[in-house]
């Protein structure tokens, strides 16, 4: 067993196992209702983003885990996951193998804490299991059985800095972006906890503290709130325009995207405008205008992406016009198909405005004229919509040549890289990948395309891997930089979890087409490594960043360290 494969935070997917007589399992259930209520609200923070009680999720459904297995074999679990699988416990091993993943520790929750999490899921139903097939064909056990390709490509890295720490527990820092001013070139770095920091001599200082500026700004629960991206706008040096997005609590402000209050909303995710007077000041010091905030049912697959096309020309159509990607907020999973409704809905999204416009319906940002449903004869189809069908397009980059290209972080089975074309749908809930979804079973489960036509004429991805290869998708760039020519052509990106690394050409992309990917090595200081090596860590969180050169840097979470390619090799 190898547990460099372990890759995903995956609570229940390594409790469940072989059923057995419930009155055999030790371990007592507390019934006191307060600790079961802290229970719930550690449950939310840390679990929820891949696991509901009712559905599957990036997990399976929680409901029923009592009836499985003991609590006392839950407790150790939670303390820690790579030492009852290494300790050659059955149901783990087995189950490690089948999800090929693991959960990081919880070890500094307190027993009471650890009790109450268990009290609370002891108390939620299991889920009805039923297994429905597409006519009479099977879900597939292994959408993609090839594997990735490992290439001749050694890539060698330069460790430029490690962040400050944002925490005094592992993730030391949540980076999450690393993007140029697009005036000044300086270098901006994102910490999801809420700091935006300046690059200067490769030391990072705070530009802006969302925390102190914005009063309900929270990072709780999950990995996935906070500070979520920003964009300065092209004529910032001008203007003083910066973009962002992040996290409040349920309820703080009415939503101008909303759903039935018979939904749970759990967080909104609010875009800010902020003007400064002053573009070459340092720290940030200005005013806000909020653009609009959008209710979510979880804390996933949130608004984790605002940026300008860096290639659009000062006259050109595209220029100005602000890109921000919107996922599904984990309803697909949870059984809330309607907020997933193509053009109709804001949610799987991706949208273009024109943020000195205000010809929305809230009147705080403008329609592009030119945006694909501006001008629909579809009553309910909202103008600001660009494409749809995404499970969360967590970035967002061109190519040299002008092509839209967007990640799209799958559920449980297939990662995929898509070309985004105006007002094409891409598949979400209907479709990952090439793969067809029975949504009247859950999303769990992937079947075979039935012709080649798509299914509602949805446009496939460029490029796609399922989860024996990784578990999330990170996007990052074409390198254009002048320093590394044997990388000229090739779109960089990887693996958020695992930090495997892979590339495919840009010559070979046509929209729709499935391009070849290819893995890459890296080194540091000559000798050939991995970022698994270098962060000792299982759960990495990579990210990649490019500087105004088109240079490419990679950063991961855990650690807190930002490295930058400097060569490459065929070996």
């Amino acid at each position: 067993m190898r547990l460099s494969k372990a890759i995903l935070i995956c609570f229940y997917g390594l409790l469940i196992g072989c059923n057995s007589n419930p009155s055999s399992r030790p371990g007592h259930i507390t019934s006191d209702s307060s600790a079961i209520a802290k229970g719930e609200n550690i449950f939310n923070q840390n679990c929820s983003a891949c696991h509901s009680i009712s559905a599957d999720g990036i997990g399976p459904a929680l409901g029923g885990i009592t009836a499985d297995v003991s609590a006392d074999w839950v407790k150790k679990f939670i303390r820690d996951p790579k030492a009852v699988i290494e300790s050659g416990d059955e149901r783990a091993e087995d189950l490690f193998e089948k999800y090929k993943t693991v959960m990081p520790s919880f070890a500094y929750y307190s027993d009471q804490d650890i009790a109450g999490v268990i009290g609370f899921l002891h108390k939620q139903k299991a889920p009805e299991q039923k297994i429905v097939t597409v006519g009479d064909v099977k879900p597939l056990a292994n959408p993609i059985p090839e594997g990735i390709t490992m290439s001749d490509l050694e890539v060698g890295l330069e460790l430029v800095l490690q962040m400050p720490a944002t925490s005094v527990e592992k993730p030391l820092t949540r980076i999450t972006k690393i993007y140029p001013h697009p005036n000044t070139g300086e270098l901006f770095i994102l910490d999801l906890r809420g700091k935006l920091y300046r690059l200067l001599s490769k030391q990072p200082s705070v530009y802006m503290d969302m925390a102190e500026l914005m009063p309900k700004f929270i990072n709780k629960p999950g990995h996935a709130t906070g500070f979520g991206s920003f964009a300065f706008h092209p004529e910032f040096e001008n203007n003083g325009l910066l973009y962002t997005t992040h996290t409040e609590a349920a309820g703080s402000a009415k939503a101008d995207f909303d759903y039935a209050d018979t939904i749970k909303v759990t967080l909104q995710w609010v875009v800010s405008e902020w003007k400064t007077q002053h573009p070459k000041g340092f720290p940030f010091k200005g005013t806000r205008r909020e653009l609009f905030r959008v209710n979510m049912l979880n804390q996933s697959h949130g608004v984790q992406e605002v940026v300008f096309n860096p290639m659009a020309k000062r006259g050109s159509e595209d220029y100005g016009l602000l890109y921000i990607g919107i996922g599904d907020g984990g309803s697909a999973e949870n059984r809330i198909l309607h907020l997933s409704k193509g053009p109709e809905t804001i949610w799987s999204s991706i949208l273009r405005i024109d943020p000195l416009g205000r010809n929305s319906v809230n009147g705080q940002y403008g329609i592009p004229e030119g945006n694909p449903f501006a001008n629909s004869s579809n009553p309910k189809a909202l103008g600001e919509i660009y494409a749809f069908g995404f499970r969360n397009p967590h970035r967002i980059a061109w190519s040299q040549s002008g092509q839209m290209l967007a990640s799209n972080i799958g559920q449980h089975n297939i990662e995929e890289l898509n070309v985004i074309l105006p007002g094409q749908n891409y598949g979400w809930p209907h479709r990952e990948g090439t793969f067809v979804i029975n949504l009247l079973e859950s999303t769990r489960n992937l079947f075979p395309l039935s012709s080649d036509k798509g299914v509602d004429n949805s446009i496939y991805p460029v490029a796609q891997y399922d989860h024996d290869e990784g578990n999330a998708i990170i996007g990052g760039f074409e390198y254009t930089g002048p320093s590394v020519p044997e990388l000229a052509g090739k779109y960089l990106f990887g693996d958020m979890v695992n930090g495997r690394l892979f590339y495919i050409e840009m010559a070979n992309l046509q929209p729709g087409v499935q391009t070849q990917m290819k893995e890459w090595q890296i080194s540091l200081n000559g000798k050939r490594t991995s970022f698994k090596a270098l962060c000792e860590d299982e759960r990495l969180s990579l990210r990649f960043g490019k500087d105004q050169k088109g240079e490419i840097y990679l950063s991961t979470m855990p650690d807190g360290k930002i490295y930058r390619i400097v060569s490459a090799r065929h070996l």
